[in-house]
């Protein structure tokens, strides 16, 4: 399908350029280094109505010196792995460091957190598969869905493929690498009432391509989407319970993510500033990481410093237990990192869950909301207003779909009137949960 991608060789040889900057970085006289490297190589493709729109094959390939005079810093990047270029890498980044002001919490990461242990989190799973039969697979998807009686046309089917090896070294004498891959498939199609049009999707992404759902059910599932939003109104306006849909459930996770995180809390840009062991969720709520999970979407064994990644607990009991700090944010807060640099990896809960019948039974009447757009979220304040589409539920039941309204309130109100989590997990992403019933919020419809 793409040029043979051998990323054993591949691991190798970045690998040694990691360690031929790390010394030259070291004989041009820098009290410290710490270099990335990265390489991946995949396809996508996309057809639409039973045509092949287009086929790209894709290769990148990035490489990153960052050097510490003292508490000066300098980095420069490359796409460029060869041996010139990574001298002029460095030669650049020393450069800029002699001329940059000194940082108190600038630096490595310290040594005795770096990462000893690196075992095989099973996240290579190369597809070997050629051209013909991946378009193949994206035209099985569409026509899967285009099949469904009233169906009237589509925006395609996407395919795609790839792997990679990432490898980070410091001048502790650190050294660690990992080979990972991801393929996914999706549809997106389109059906027309006396209303109007009405459009939907579905996907299935995983690292090992043998636990994929089949074209055909991700077709059937997109077509299935799409007809249940035809005769969209809108809501009426009032305060209501909100049931988020795992797929959307997900951002709300996301939002609490990045209001811990440490560079908007020593930025004081987040509404959880100073909250440590303050109660945030209901006591039946716990949130942990698990970065180390075999076969997660977003294992690794090491973050973005070299330190060992291990079990976080962000939320225990429904008080925040962590913030999610990497070795920089952590000096300018005054504490210790929580091996987070590059972000969370793998976060799931650790609660009760109802079945989605029953939550709908307890909401009672509100909205089920299945789409969210634009970006009305401020991790200052926590305030939350987002455009919306989803289903009118009444007396528990699902009555019709709505569309063209806006849910609104504030993030901590919204995390303090929990009242469910369902079992209808989705497992596609690195955030594993299933829908959030919220007691009440603003919905602005008719």
């Amino acid at each position: 399908m793409t040029q043979a991608f051998d990323a054993a060789a591949q691991q190798t040889l970045l690998e040694s350029r990691v360690a031929d900057a790390l010394d030259q970085a070291r004989q041009a006289g820098a009290d410290a280094c710490e270099v990335g490297a990265s390489v991946d190589q995949g396809v996508e493709i996309s057809v639409r109505l039973g045509d092949v729109e287009s086929v790209e094959l894709s290769r990148d390939q990035g490489f990153a010196v960052t050097v510490y005079l003292g508490q000066r810093k300098g980095s420069a990047s490359s796409s460029d792995a060869s041996e010139e270029s990574i001298r002029a890498a460095v030669e650049k980044a020393m450069a800029i460091a002699r001329h940059t002001g000194e940082d108190p919490a600038s630096g490595l990461a310290d040594a005795e957190l770096m990462a000893r242990e690196l075992p095989d989190l099973e996240v290579h799973h190369p597809w070997n598969l050629s051209t013909e039969e991946a378009i193949e697979l994206a035209l099985a998807c569409e026509s899967a869905g285009r099949d469904v009686e009233g169906i009237e046309n589509s925006e395609g089917a996407s395919f795609s493929s790839g792997e990679g090896v990432r490898v980070y070294g410091n001048s502790h004498g650190f050294l660690g690498s990992q080979r990972g891959s991801r393929h996914s498939l999706s549809c997106v199609l389109i059906a027309r009432d006396a209303r109007g049009m009405q459009r939907d999707y579905d996907y299935t992404s995983e690292r090992d391509p043998a636990r994929l759902a089949s074209p055909e059910t991700v077709g059937r599932r997109a077509a299935e989407r799409t007809l249940r939003r035809l005769g969209a109104g809108r809501p009426r306006t009032g305060r209501l319970p909100v049931l988020f849909a795992p797929e959307v459930a997900g951002g709300l996770i996301g939002h609490f993510l990045n209001a811990i995180a440490g560079g908007a809390l020593y930025r004081d840009a987040s509404f959880l500033c100073d909250s440590l062991g303050e109660p945030l969720f209901p006591e039946w709520f716990t949130l942990v990481e698990r970065p180390r999970e075999v076969g997660g979407m977003a294992s690794s064994a090491f973050d973005n410093d070299g330190v060992y990644t291990r079990d976080n607990v962000f939320v225990d009991r429904g008080k925040v237990a962590s913030y999610m700090l990497s070795a920089y944010s952590a000096r300018r807060l005054g504490m210790t990192t929580t091996g987070n640099a590059g972000g969370a990896r793998n976060i799931r809960l650790e609660a009760p869950l109802t079945a989605h019948d029953d939550l709908l039974a307890r909401m009672g009447t509100g909205v089920l909301v299945t789409e969210l757009m634009g970006q009305g979220v401020n991790g200052v304040t926590g305030d939350y207003s987002r455009g919306a589409a989803g289903f009118w539920v009444e007396n528990g039941r699902i009555q019709h779909p709505v569309e063209e309204f806006t849910i609104a309130g504030n993030l901590r109100d919204m995390f303090a009137s929990l009242q469910g989590l369902g079992d209808d997990i989705d497992t596609r992403g690195s955030v594993h949960t299933g829908s959030w019933l919220i007691g009440e919020m603003t919905v602005a419809g008719d």
